[in-house]
């Protein structure tokens, strides 16, 4: 495998997880060390609302080795509020914000809100857009919407290095575009599913095999793959990012085996 795989979950703070996936009787500000004993990436949802303030992205830094990942989604200000337009500004800021991690920090997701569809004005905010990013910032986009797969969008993320984010969600149909040397992927499910996450109760397994499949045959021509799992995917996203890991050929880490041992009086 030539690429470098990098795969976690959305998000870590998760109660659900106690005695499932962090050691029984786990406090919030042990979840993140844990995790990262165990994962080497996350993808942040927390700044989807609003940009970090320093004193955390410290925080993150401080509890994870030099060599973990954060990926961050892009606040909602910037792709759903104001959809792109007059908004370069703020994505400088958002990007400055997480200079903190330093090597930590991974690509950006640009989620687009689903009513996000393309036409022709559309598609010029969107190149205005990639145009004016950061030249430091590594941008995937998410697209939710299926007028924007056309070959005239792949070649505008091409010429900006954009990755174009591979994702299950709903009904939308799946792309395997690769438009830059890192794929961006993200397994969603539906929020109407599930209401606990304490265990996997979906079976996933014809969509893990897909999944593979497609992983498999682009994996020589990228550099690095940063993946990421919902709980709502099957019920329990540390147990489908392990289950990927497998099937990818790379080798799980048992969190149980990083439990603290009982003493046996």
């Amino acid at each position: 495998m030539s690429a470098i795989v990098r795969l976690g979950t959305q998000g870590w703070s998760q109660r659900d997880w106690v005695g499932t996936f962090f050691p029984p009787g786990s406090k919030q500000e042990h979840y993140l060390p844990f995790y990262a004993q165990v994962f080497d990436t996350v993808e942040l949802d927390t700044t989807f609302y609003h940009p970090p303030r320093a004193s955390v992205v410290r925080s993150w830094a401080r509890h994870t080795p030099s060599t973990f990942r954060f990926t961050a989604k892009v606040p909602q200000r910037i792709t759903h509020e104001a959809r792109l337009s007059n908004i370069a500004e703020h994505l400088v800021a958002f990007v400055a914000s997480l200079e903190p991690l330093g090597e930590r920090r991974g690509p950006l997701l640009v989620q687009l809100p689903a009513e996000f569809t393309r036409d022709k004005g559309s598609h010029g905010v969107l190149a205005r857009f990639l145009a004016a990013a950061p030249q430091d910032a590594r941008l995937a986009v998410e697209f939710r919407h299926a007028s924007w797969h056309r070959e005239e969008v792949f070649d505008l993320l091409r010429k900006h290095r954009v990755a174009f984010a591979w994702t299950e969600w709903r009904s939308l149909p799946r792309v395997t575009q690769v438009t830059a040397d890192f794929l961006y992927l993200r397994w969603i499910g539906n929020r109407a599913d599930l209401d606990r996450f304490n265990e996997v109760q979906i079976d996933r397994a014809d969509s893990f095999a897909s999944w593979q499949a497609d992983l498999e045959r682009v994996l020589p021509q990228v550099r690095e793959v940063y993946g990421y799992f919902n709980n709502h995917w099957a019920g329990h996203s540390p147990s489908s990012a392990n289950e990927m890991k497998r099937r990818l050929g790379l080798e799980p880490i048992d969190w149980k085996s990083l439990w603290p041992q009982r003493e046996l009086f």
